[in-house]
């Protein structure tokens, strides 16, 4: 019935226009409660939400004003002619799942022969609640055909805010090719995106504006929560977030009381049984629930730091106990956690059985199991990740494959200051290695290309000592690795260093530890390559997952609708990459890198994290986020004519950077020719207004701390433009998902990632070395993180790792009628044929046995690359935006 009912009015808003100044139409729109979680988790029936789309939008609550782009009206500033209001005629519903609740309504416009042709609209909202608008679409407008208005927005009620909203027509214009009669709404849409910079932003408004990372500790509360602000000052540069408050960010405290929570405690007196997915402001179109269930993976991490983690550490209080075996860590997730009944029943209270089930195989009883990471998931060599190859191999196809380099002198050195920080370099000697390089000495490996280096001392020095004098300890790191006939690499050296006891100015106290199989030497090496794990994930998480992804793409989204109109054609480009990062970046914030959040709490670097991500920060430089140039700066390719794109690899079977330039090249070939259809020349460029106003105000402003930097492209030809764009879209795309999304496969089995470090190196002599000697795997888990630790970190990375049911991945858009240009549409349907072919391709090199680094001794295929994406803990798949 309800398909038939729908097809009557699809019939009836497409029929012929009868008198020449009817225009029909459809509305597609989802009512509010489309975000209440509990009704996402319960599955409302579809009466249920046709009552409701019934009772909230009938009538004259929702009504609509067509605005000519043809013909000027003298009582309206000589902006174009508005037609009569309107209502919405008459509903039916389409229901592609339980999630969607999408309304379709049918609207009708009766015009004056002189309108001319409509080309934006107005849409009040006179009910109580807001709504989200997804498009109108205007049929048989004569000598047009059908006209779109793309929406995908909140509405909120009149009488909230006073003004209707605008919506312009699908039509994709620069500033100056803008129908005259439609400019001046063009500018009044952009002033109040801008907002005044001073007024207290609340829910409902769409103001982006900018704020200094101010909002990270809460000294109100404790002393123990300040933090230094970041962001404003040479000392600790940081990208911009966006505003909240006009002087600091405002937010419910969650985490601070997560660790007193103990046995007999009520979970639900610390966090509300529906707590609301966001208590910080972002601007309400950058809010989750745009399409059915992206806020459903936002949720989970919230119910993962609300409840599961206090629910675990209620669990840990009653019954502590420590890991002593890899075996009891396998038991998490091949045998699960049998919780105490009344424990289970607080967490069942607080968590509806679905979404206990999406986070964990559980029996609906007291049994949780978590999913079991990929690395271990192959039982027929349940000790593969302990290899020197796979050790090895993940720095070419794990979850931080953009840090190794090319060495290119032997031994290493530091760019730390020695006036302030001694003699820091490397002290790996000849002898050390030289035995293990298949024959070659020292200067031939590094003559022919074959000495690689993992290099974490500089960037953990200068915060060692503080770190280390916290319950946390840990070593500065420099791994040299040589490449083998067979394009494998091997681990020759580690060097792990502290700082000199009597002073900074001293230098650093160095050990080099060289590779050993069996006995005590055996187990001292497994140690060694753990505190580089350590210390590498530690980077991957705060620099090249959060800072080079997350925080610095935060301003060019601020930017971008700030300075952009919607129709503007690099918006229009841009804006899909945008979509949820704010938000996320918001929750991680309220959640992860706060004070005394979760980040803090897992990582060894502790209350120094975001301050060690500013130290970072100072060497970004946005031109080196290109793959082709981070791959160059890293010496691991180097120009060539006579290869593909002119690059040839050092390493050809480097999995991240073979499938990335695949990627890379299609992503600009695309780039290249939207910009070309609207930039026919450098003038044109030049003379862009907004484009111009965007690109200083990101320099400036956005990032700027940096701003003095040469390397900043000037924004004055088409290929800056082009390079410009390129280096956004993949930053947001496949630089996001090569570090996210293989998260849990690789570090959610703790001991192959390890976070966090309770013990520095055994030394030879120590009760610490006896016990290695006496029981290795016992001695490694009274090193590496506790059961608690263990636990809280595997919680986080399997919801960050998650892909949703609604992603939009590369070569995809959410609406087909993005914009009314035809060539554009071509273009990105090459492109999104481009990346059928590149996926293929990649499925290829996977079946190649002869590319060891595509899978490993662990036998996990490097998939993060994949353009199209599977639901879940997939690992694999290019979402077009940073949204987790």
């Amino acid at each position: 019935m309800l398909g038939g009912m729908l097809g009557n009015v699809v019939d009836e808003i497409s029929g012929k226009n009868k008198f020449g100044r009817k225009i029909k139409g459809k509305v597609i729109l989802m009512n509010k409660s489309v975000l209440d979680i509990n009704d996402l988790l319960s599955f409302q029936s579809a009466q249920t939400a046709i009552n409701s789309a019934y009772d909230q939008l009938l009538g004259q609550q929702v009504t609509l004003q067509l605005i000519s782009s043809e013909n000027a009206d003298s009582e309206n500033g000589n902006k174009g002619k508005l037609g009569k209001p309107v209502s919405l005629e008459r509903w039916s519903l389409q229901l592609p799942s339980p999630l969607a609740k999408e309304s379709l309504f049918a609207v009708s416009f009766d015009l004056d022969e002189g309108f001319g042709t409509p080309g934006a609209i107005l849409v009040r909202n006179n009910q109580a609640s807001e709504f989200y608008l997804k498009t109108i679409t205007l049929e048989n407008v004569n000598g047009v055909g059908q006209i779109h208005f793309v929406c995908n927005s909140w509405i909120y009620p009149d009488n909230q805010y006073k003004k209707p909203r605008i919506f312009f027509s699908n039509k994709t214009y620069l500033p100056h090719e803008m129908p005259t009669l439609l400019r001046k709404h063009r500018e009044e849409e952009l002033e109040v995106l801008r907002g005044d910079g001073k007024t207290e932003l609340k829910t409902g408004d769409r103001v982006y504006d900018y704020a200094t990372y101010n909002d990270l500790g809460d000294p109100d509360w404790s002393s123990e929560l300040a933090r230094p602000v970041l962001g404003g000052s040479a000392h600790r540069p940081y990208p911009r977030r966006g505003r909240t408050n006009p002087n600091s960010e405002s937010r419910a405290s969650i985490v601070g009381s997560i660790s007193n929570i103990g046995q007999g405690t009520i979970i639900s007196n610390v966090v509300p049984r529906t707590p609301g997915i966001f208590s910080t402001y972002v601007p309400r179109d950058e809010q989750f629930g745009h399409l059915k269930a992206a806020d459903f993976v936002a949720y989970s991490l919230k119910v993962v730091v609300q409840n599961i983690i206090p629910t675990f550490e209620a669990f840990i209080n009653r019954t502590p106990n420590e890991f002593d075996s890899f075996e009891e860590v396998d038991g998490l997730y091949l045998n699960g956690i049998q919780l105490p009944t009344d424990v289970f029943n607080q967490l069942t209270s607080n968590i509806s059985l679905p979404m206990l089930k999406e986070l964990f195989r559980t029996d609906g009883q007291r049994l949780l199991k978590f999913p079991v990471p990929q690395v271990i998931e192959d039982r027929s060599k349940p000790t593969a990740w302990r290899t020197d190859e796979e050790f090895a191999r993940e720095m070419l196809a794990g979850i931080n494959p953009v840090v190794i380099r090319l060495l290119k002198e032997f031994p290493p050195t530091s760019k730390l200051d020695p006036e302030v920080y001694g003699n820091q370099n490397s002290t790996i000697t000849k002898q050390d290695i030289e035995y293990n390089l298949d024959g070659l000495s020292v200067e031939e490996a590094l003559n022919s290309n074959r000495l690689f280096i993992l290099d974490h001392h500089d960037t953990v020095m200068p915060f060692l000592k503080n770190i280390n004098n916290t319950s946390a300890k840990a070593h500065a790191s420099r791994t040299i690795l040589f490449l083998r006939g067979d394009e494998t690499l091997k681990p020759v050296a580690i060097e792990l260093s502290l700082p000199h006891p009597d002073g900074d100015k001293f230098g650093a106290v160095s050990k080099v530890y060289t590779p050993a199989e069996h006995g005590i030497e055996g187990s001292i090496w497994q140690f060694a390559k753990a505190f580089v794990a350590l210390t590498d994930e530690s980077q991957h998480q705060l620099v090249s997952h959060w800072l080079n992804t997350h925080a610095v793409l935060e301003p060019f989204v601020i930017a971008t609708n700030r300075q952009l109109s919607v129709v503007h054609p690099i918006y229009k480009l841009l804006h899909p990459h945008y979509r949820d990062t704010m938000t996320i970046n918001a929750l991680a914030r309220e959640l992860l890198v706060n004070a005394n959040g979760v980040i803090e709490k897992t990582f060894f670097t502790g209350k120094y994290s975001l301050e060690m991500s500013s130290e970072a920060y100072k060497s970004w430089n946005f031109l080196e986020q290109a793959l082709p140039n981070d791959l160059k700066k890293r010496g691991i390719a180097v120009d060539d004519p006579n290869s593909q794109h002119g690059l040839r690899l050092l390493i050809k079977d480097y999995p991240y950077a073979v499938d990335g330039l695949k990627i890379w090249f299609a992503i600009e070939k695309w780039v290249r020719d939207y910009c070309f259809f609207y930039y026919k020349t450098d003038e044109m460029v030049q003379q862009d207004p907004e484009l111009q106003a965007w690109w200083k105000e990101l320099q400036e402003v956005g990032h700027g701390d940096l701003k003095h930097h040469p390397w900043w492209p000037k924004m004055q030809t088409r290929e800056e433009l082009i390079q410009s764009c390129t280096i956004i879209i993949w930053i947001a795309s496949a630089l996001h998902a090569a570090v996210n999304f293989g998260q849990y496969a690789y570090a959610g089995y703790g001991p192959n990632r390890p976070t966090i470090s309770r013990r520095l190196m055994p030394e030879k002599g120590s009760p610490e070395y006896d016990e290695v000697e006496k029981n290795p795997e016992k001695a490694f888990f009274r090193t590496m993180a506790s059961q608690m630790q263990t636990l809280r970190g595997i919680s986080v990375v399997e919801a960050l790792s998650k892909h949703a049911s609604d992603e939009v991945y590369l070569g995809q858009r959410d609406t087909p009628n993005w914009t009314a240009d035809e060539p554009p549409l071509a273009a990105f349907e090459a492109f999104r044929k481009k990346l059928d072919e590149i996926e293929q391709e990649i499925i290829k090199l996977n079946k190649d046995k002869r590319l060891k680094n595509r899978f490993g001794t662990v036998n996990v295929p490097y998939t993060l690359l994949y353009p199209s994406g599977e639901l879940g803990l997939s690992g694999k798949g290019i979402p077009n935006s940073i949204a987790i």
